[in-house]
């Protein structure tokens, strides 16, 4: 198997706008995200990446949403920057400055919004309940360093929400061919969802459901009338095929119990090497 670390980064999309078929896709994910979030339950939620940023989790019953988008990304007018306090986390491996969860306020935004890379985030461990990928692993650069730092960061029984390209698919395919060669789905990873739920279970994270979604090329907009009834038929009986899949896996802590030891019999006491014979015979002989 190939390694999935890139010595040369893919272009990075800075909105689903990027693609053809952008806010079909959007919308796609949007619709199964928001049901997954309705399961998650705690304090903090971060969305990762730009496309995770434009998820709206409407039904999530956790308020504070983070926004977690590259530093050479241009923020869009639903997502706002925060005024921020005083202090600063620096992340080295990075290279850039992020802010920290605790120097934004709320309260001057309609949305937090953090700076930063995916493979280094400046929260503290055990930190954020719930965190949204959606095609993140697919433009990254080393979606194992991504993972380890979402395995660091989530909390005990917290929730990922993961999304991706389906090499399997009719846009699997067309990523090969010659057409719309400037489009950024050229430069998209294609991880089979197997291979990605290989990843979180090695993590320790159990999967709790997976959805295959759109059925089409992605190349191009949709605009033929029967799509749907067509797309309603591949569900059913070729699932395997469609173009997008959200995976949602929950981080599983095995607590340590301490194993009492067996309670072992004093044994009784009995001279090794003695003979009864030769202490007899002294005994006489005296």
């Amino acid at each position: 198997m190939r390694s999935a670390f890139r010595t040369k980064p893919p272009r990075y999309p800075t909105s689903w706008d990027d693609f053809p078929a952008g806010e079909h896709i959007r919308h796609a994910v949007n619709t199964v995200c928001d049901d997954y979030a309705e399961r998650i339950f705690g304090y903090h939620f971060a969305k990762l990446g730009s496309l995770s940023a434009e998820i709206s989790l409407e039904s999530s019953p956790i308020r504070h949403h983070i926004n977690y988008v590259p530093y050479d990304v241009p923020f869009s007018d639903e997502v706002n920057t925060c005024e921020v306090k005083t202090g600063f986390s620096n992340c080295d491996s990075a290279g850039v400055m992020s802010l920290g969860v605790d120097n934004i306020e709320p309260k001057t935004c309609k949305g937090n919004t953090v700076v930063g890379q995916s493979n280094c985030l400046p929260f503290s461990e055990n930190s954020i309940d719930g965190f949204l990928l959606a095609n993140e692993l697919d433009f990254a650069q080393d979606p194992h360093e991504i993972l380890r730092e979402v395995d660091r960061v989530i909390t005990q029984n917290g929730y990922v929400i993961i999304s991706g390209f389906n090499p399997l698919s009719l846009a699997g395919f067309a990523k090969f061919l010659p057409v719309k060669r400037g489009n950024i789905l050229h430069d998209a990873r294609f991880f089979t969802s197997y291979r990605i739920k290989d990843w979180l279970q090695l993590l320790g994270f159990e999967i709790i459901e997976q959805r295959q979604v759109l059925f089409s090329t992605l190349f191009f907009q949709q605009k033929w009338k029967g799509a749907v009834k067509f797309q309603d038929y591949l569900a059913s009986y070729f699932p395997w095929c469609s173009a997008v899949y959200v995976i949602l896996a929950k981080k599983r802590v095995i607590p340590m119990t301490a194993i009492k030891p067996k309670r072992n019999l004093k044994p009784r006491f009995s001279a090794v090497g003695a003979s009864v014979r030769t202490s007899t015979a002294n005994r006489t002989g005296r």
